[in-house]
């Protein structure tokens, strides 16, 4: 079981959403693992020097990054749901069972990771409607 962070996740730690700071918190005190795609990162980094939160929070999240294999399991899982967003793609491909998956896009990945057949959490954050 792990903490899964879409790039609307990272946009609240850099904004100090405090609803995600407060899973994120509750996960590091739990040392449940927290993870993300290196594609969702490439979404949000800007500028290090004015993003000390993000920097922060990512020493301690596994970046995970997509090789070649990864790359065609993207594409399958995106034809099989008929989108098109590589980074949400990769972000569904590296959820588990049991994982909970913070976004800001709660019906796409759902959709993603329905198709996988993993049983997650998908959560919103920043204002997105729940599923």
């Amino acid at each position: 079981m792990a903490v899964v962070v879409d790039a609307g996740a990272l946009i609240g730690v850099d904004r100090a959403d405090r609803a995600v700071g407060a899973v994120l918190r509750v996960a590091h005190e739990a040392r449940l693992p927290v993870r993300t795609s290196a594609a969702v990162v490439a979404q949000v980094w800007r500028n290090g020097s004015r993003q000390a939160s993000l920097a922060r929070v990512l020493a301690g999240v596994d970046v995970v990054p997509m090789d070649g294999g990864d790359a065609r399991a993207v594409g399958e899982l995106l034809g099989l749901v008929g989108t098109a967003d590589v980074v949400d793609g990769h972000l569904a491909l590296i959820v588990r069972g049991g994982d909970t998956v913070l976004t800001g896009d709660p019906e796409d990945l759902l959709e993603l990771v329905d198709a996988r057949g993993v049983e997650a959490v998908v959560r919103p954050v920043g204002g997105s409607a729940q599923r």
